[in-house]
């Protein structure tokens, strides 16, 4: 039996869908209180973050597809970042605003196209 601290932590699933279509998509396993950015970067798949993950660029843009009821809403410094990213929608959000509490379907977009902004 594992001690107390550990049995509370939750856990959830984070499905990666490429715009690239040279990547396969992969499903990881998160800790509750990630970000999408820490799911991406700790499970070794590419996701830019110029800024260092402090809501002062554009470059972990994501779309959320499935589970966006589950993250924190946006603030107007991320919904500003967002308006500068490359082809933004409807449900683009910023993986490093991103704290995950549920399950999440994601597509990072095609990487290659980032200016950083």
């Amino acid at each position: 039996m594992l001690p107390l601290r550990y049995s509370m932590v939750r856990k959830y699933k984070v499905h990666f869908n490429f715009s690239d279509t040279s990547f396969e998509p992969v499903e990881v396993e998160v800790n509750a209180g990630d970000s999408v950015l820490d799911a991406a970067l700790d499970n070794e798949i590419s996701l830019h973050h110029n800024c260092g993950a402090v809501c002062a660029c554009s470059t972990c843009h994501v779309y959320i597809n499935e589970g966006m009821d589950s993250l924190p809403e946006i603030t107007d410094a991320e919904e500003d970042f967002i308006d500068r990213a490359v082809n933004p929608k409807i449900n683009s959000r910023l993986a490093c605003q991103c704290i995950i509490d549920g399950d999440l379907k994601v597509t990072i977009p095609d990487q290659s196209v980032h200016l950083g902004h």
